[in-house]
């Protein structure tokens, strides 16, 4: 245990991000399965560099940052290894519920994942897992001003698209 004012140790601060990584895997992978293996390889990735971290700059950015930096690895290895998908027309109407919510909740993923991945990336850490524009923008690697132009045309973007779809 540590002082009630000290920030958490990495074996108690992770397993506490657990839901917010994966949360954040999907917004950035967009595959559940996909997801998974992205927060087990920034797991590992953390645990590894375990003596890289400052305690007095916060878990979560850090974390966060190593959670994108993967997913950017595995996009690079994707886009070098020329893998073929199946159209993403021919999935869009697969599993669709006919519960107006449902309908909404996957018109905001759709949305979200249309919008470039600097823009998704900062709508997902700021907006959705709740860090502020200082921890996002260190798990990202930018300026806050960066960061605030990101998030400023994202929400226009994804306002838009959501209007698009019929969703004001």
């Amino acid at each position: 245990m540590h002082e009630p004012n000290a920030p958490p140790t990495l074996q108690e601060g992770l397993p506490a991000l657990l839901p917010r990584l994966r949360r954040f895997a999907r917004t950035l992978a967009r595959d559940p399965a996909d997801a998974d293996d992205l927060v087990q390889l920034a797991l590992e990735r953390a645990w590894a560099r375990a003596g890289q971290w400052q305690p007095e700059r916060g878990l979560e950015g850090w974390v966060f940052g190593i959670l994108r930096n993967a997913f950017l690895d595995d996009q690079r290895a994707r886009q070098r290894g020329r893998q073929v998908f199946a159209p993403e027309e021919q999935g869009e109407q697969v599993g669709e519920n006919p519960d107006d919510a449902r309908d909404a909740q996957m018109s905001v993923q759709s949305a979200m994942a249309r919008l470039p991945e600097e823009q998704r990336s900062a709508i997902a850490l700021v907006l959705v897992e709740g860090l502020s524009y200082r921890e996002a923008a260190q798990a990202l690697d930018i300026p806050e001003g960066t960061l605030t132009s990101r998030l400023a045309r994202g929400r226009v973007a994804l306002q838009a698209l959501l209007a698009e779809g019929g969703y004001p």
